[in-house]
Order: C-alpha cells, then structure tokens, then sequence
C-alpha cells in the first residue's frame, strides 16, 4: 500500500478545527485542578494535598468512562465517515448504559467508604479527614460525569466539536468561579476550604450536563433515543466489546499505575506529596496540547479508514506521528521555562520546594514520550482499532518496570523523593522504539464498520 499525497492545506485545517478546541477543553478540565491547587495552596498544605489525593478516586473513575467513551469515539469516527447516522445514535445508547452504571457504583463507593479509598493514598491522620470530607460531597459530581462525557464524545466526532469545548470551558468557569466563593467564604458564602472545593465542583458538574441536554436538542446533533436505551444491537455490541475490552484494560493498567504513583510518592512523606500535587497539576496543562491533536489524530483517521480511503489513512497517521515529536520537545522547553515561575507561585516549606524543582526538571524529560505516545498510540493506532498495543506496553513499560522499581527504591532501598519519582516516569520515555516500531507494520490501517 503506498503512501497517498496529503492536501496539507486541507489537512492542517482539519487538525486545527479539532484539535483547538479539544485542546482548549483539556486546559479547561486541568484548569480546575489548577485552580484548586493555588486556591487550596494559599491556605494551607495539607488541605491542597489531601484534596490532590483525593481526586485519585475520580482519576481511576475516569479511567473506566475514558475506555467505553474512547470505543464510542473509534466507532463512532469511522461510522461518521460512512455517514452512518442511526448506527452513531445506537451507539450513543449503549455508551451511556455503561457509563451510567459506571459513575453509580463510584458514587456509592465514595458516599458509603470514602475513609477506606482515601486510605489507599496516605495514613496521615489529617489528610484522611479533609480527604473523606471531600470525597462525601464530590461524590455526587461522579454521579453526573458518566453521563456529560458520553454527550461530549459524541459531539466530538459529528463535527460538533466547538460545541463541547464550550460546554466544559461553560461548566470549569463555573466551577473555577464558585471555588473561590465557597473555598474562601466569598459574597455571604461560608468557608468551607476543601469542602467548597467538592461543592464547587459538584454543581458545576449540575451546569455542564444541563448544557449537554439543551444543546444536543438542536437541529443535526446526534440525541440518545430513550425508549431504546435498555435495547441493544448485538453486533454492534460485539463490535463495541471488541474495542473496548483492550481499552478498559489499558486504561485500567494505566490509571491504576498513575494513581499507585501517587500513592507510592504520598507514602514518602507530607512534603513529597505535596510537591508531586502540583507538578502533577503543571504536567496536565502542558499536557493540553499533546491531548487535543491525539484525540483529534483518532478522529481524522478514523474518518478517512471508515470512508474507504485506506492510504489517505494511512498518510494522515504518518503525518499526524511526526507532529508528535515536535509537540514533545516544546513541551520540554515550556517545562523548564515554568518552572522558577511554578516554584514561586505555591506556599510550600523548603524540603518541598526542592522537590517540586528536581521534579520540574525530570517532567521535562518525560513530556517527550509522553506527546509521542499520546498522539501515535491513542490516537493514530486507536483510530484504526489496533487497541491492543497499549495494553501490551503498559504491562511492560509500566508494571513490569516503572512501578516495580519505584516500590524497591521507596520501601526497600528507601532511595529519596527525586529518584523515585524518576521511576514513575520511565515508562513513557522507555517505550517510544516499541511504539515506532508498532506503527509502521501500519495493522492500524483498517476499516471497522459493516
């Protein structure tokens, strides 16, 4: 199969119509956390660390709406380029009954135990308190999130994509605004710290999915048809589990190693944790650029694979690979150049100052693999179905190296904070080769409707 030439005017306005948006929705998304953290940093260390922690829960959470709405987005892409309209509204339905059963059995999770999930991450008395508060109350936003997500997807692969961006960009104000009210007692409001911040959340969650309701009743939107939501096409199920099983279990593999990072780094001590709270916060918004051009790589491929043009595929995914890299090294750059800015900005005692500094320095690093795998893996690989690498150098890179190493170096070895934290970030950089070496046997170049 040969490489077809690339319109590259039409291609880069294609990339930048999607990418923009998604990505300026992922700033919004880590802006809240963002926000958060400074809030929460001004008023002491411990609530912006035990409301850091805490948020893991929602992280694993989202790890499992993540895999069923990335299905739905593979399938939904390629079907979008057939024009397939009633195939993308009975996939719509049976997204939503796997997410909604998802956020139920998270929410009851954190209304019931928040005290023993919280327990996963730290020992530390005052942490577990401000934490389970925080989890009683944001509880109720998981409840909501499986639902909005699902409506989000679907509008980010009907070519409705400004749409989405504006809905969450519409509900982080929200939510960024009502923070400050409730975290710091603003306008008659009570002080609630860490507790505000759950509030804050909670109703902005309220606001973003009343907007997905309201908008997606517009002419030529995709709409969930209700009295069909507890009916299912068996093929397309089968075609659904066949995405989705690999995706969950990589998703799973990497949320549950991201988080047993977290908790690897909160077990070192308060000024550990604290520090890797906000160089976590930091990597997720540089992150917002590698985010929107690997979703928006899944889409534009997974269009052109499901309208039959295989080798214009096949060229966008080769061109989209390369923008990685670049993506990667500017990420790199902004890193470093952030980081006396970063350091600066959080109250922090000075064991954790340093911290935050030496962990700046070795993100840099890790952004590289981070944009390539991001963009090549979820979203060229994805968008042509092969899901089933990611699980494959998960298991490798990242449970059978990075976790493993951190866990002797902080519990057997005990080597300091720094170095550690370097194991949990050699997994993105480690298997770049296998992922370059996986794309160009090009098993991702295929069409997946019927």
């Amino acid at each position: 199969m040969k490489t077809q030439p690339i319109d590259n005017k039409v291609f880069y306005r294609r990339l930048v119509d999607l990418a923009l948006p998604i990505a300026f929705q992922s700033l919004m998304l880590a802006a809240v956390a963002a926000g958060d953290a400074l809030m929460l940093g001004r008023i002491a260390q411990e609530e912006m660390t035990a409301v850091s922690l805490a948020t893991q829960i929602q992280f694993v959470q989202n790890m499992f709406i993540a895999a069923v709405t990335a299905a739905g987005a593979i399938l939904g892409a390629q079907y979008f380029g057939k024009g397939d309209r009633k195939t993308i509204q009975a996939l719509f339905n049976l997204i939503l009954r796997f997410s909604g059963l998802i956020s139920l059995l998270f929410f009851a999770a954190c209304e019931a135990i928040p005290e023993t999930l919280m327990r996963i991450f730290t020992h530390d008395a005052p942490l577990l308190e401000i934490g389970s508060a925080y989890l009683r109350i944001a509880g109720w936003s998981y409840l909501l999130t499986g639902v909005s997500q699902c409506y989000l997807t679907m509008m980010k692969v009907t070519d409705h994509v400004p749409s989405s961006a504006w809905i969450s960009a519409a509900a982080v104000v929200s939510n960024i605004g009502l923070n400050a009210v409730f975290i710091f007692g603003l306008l008659g409001a009570p002080r609630m710290n860490a507790r505000g911040a759950a509030l804050a959340t909670t109703l902005a969650r309220c606001v973003e999915l009343a907007l997905c309701l309201v908008i997606s009743r517009r002419p030529g939107y995709i709409r969930p048809a209700w009295r069909e939501l507890a009916r299912g096409d068996r093929q397309l199920t089968r075609d659904f589990a066949r995405q989705c099983l690999p995706l969950l279990g990589g998703s799973l593999f990497w949320g549950v190693g991201f988080t047993s990072y977290t908790a690897i780094i909160g077990h070192m001590g308060a000024d550990g944790a604290a520090a890797n709270s906000v160089a976590a916060v930091v990597r997720d918004l540089i992150c917002c650029a590698c985010n929107g051009i690997g979703s928006a790589a899944g889409i534009m491929v997974g269009n052109e694979l499901g309208a039959g043009r295989l080798e214009m595929g096949k060229a966008y995914g080769i061109k989209l690979k390369n923008i990685s890299w670049v993506i990667g090294f500017a990420s790199t750059a902004l890193v470093l150049a952030l980081t006396p800015l970063v350091v600066r900005m959080v109250i922090l005692t000075e064991e954790a100052r340093g911290y935050l500094t030496g962990m700046m320095v070795i993100m840099a690093v890790y952004m590289i693999g981070r944009c390539v795998n991001t963009v090549t893996i979820n979203g060229v690989l994805d968008g042509g179905g092969d899901t089933l690498f990611d699980l494959y150098s998960l298991a490798v890179c990242m449970w059978g190296i990075a976790i493993p190493l951190a866990l002797l170096g902080a519990f057997v070895f005990h080597w300091p904070v720094l170095a550690v934290y370097a194991c949990t970030c050699l997994d993105e950089v480690g298997k770049i080769p296998w992922v370059m070496l996986r794309f160009r046997k090009y098993k991702w170049v295929q069409d997946l409707t019927r």
